[in-house]
């Protein structure tokens, strides 16, 4: 991800090719040290090729990803909100606030004694 971020930058930066040099250069600013192999693999596949529509040619195939279906990823969420065990993780902290401020209250004197 860091090469192809690096590459990105460099193409917003206006560099309508950048090179393995100008990939480097990017990645290093950072304190980052490129792999070359994944730097030439990267300029072999988008050479002679517009980003953007290499970019948009992804869009397009990742649409055809199922992403629907199943909800078995919501669980907690819902347990959450319907007082499953994310309130009982609630009423858990709220009993140990009222027993910290039970205890604060007086603090062993009253002011008014």
């Amino acid at each position: 991800m860091r090469v192809i971020s690096a590459y990105l930058l460099a193409v917003l930066g206006g560099n309508d090719s950048p090179s393995a040099k100008d990939i480097n250069n990017i990645l290093s600013s950072v304190g980052v040290e490129a792999d070359s192999e994944r730097v030439d693999a990267l300029l072999k596949e988008v050479e002679g090729k517009d980003i953007n529509e290499v970019i948009a040619e992804g869009l397009g195939k990742l649409a055809s990803v199922p992403s629907g279906g199943g909800g078995g990823g919501g669980g907690s969420g819902a347990a959450a909100a319907s007082g499953g065990d994310g309130g009982a993780a609630a009423k858990e902290e709220e009993k140990k606030e009222e027993e910290a401020e039970e205890s604060d209250e007086d603090m062993g004197f009253s002011l008014f004694d």
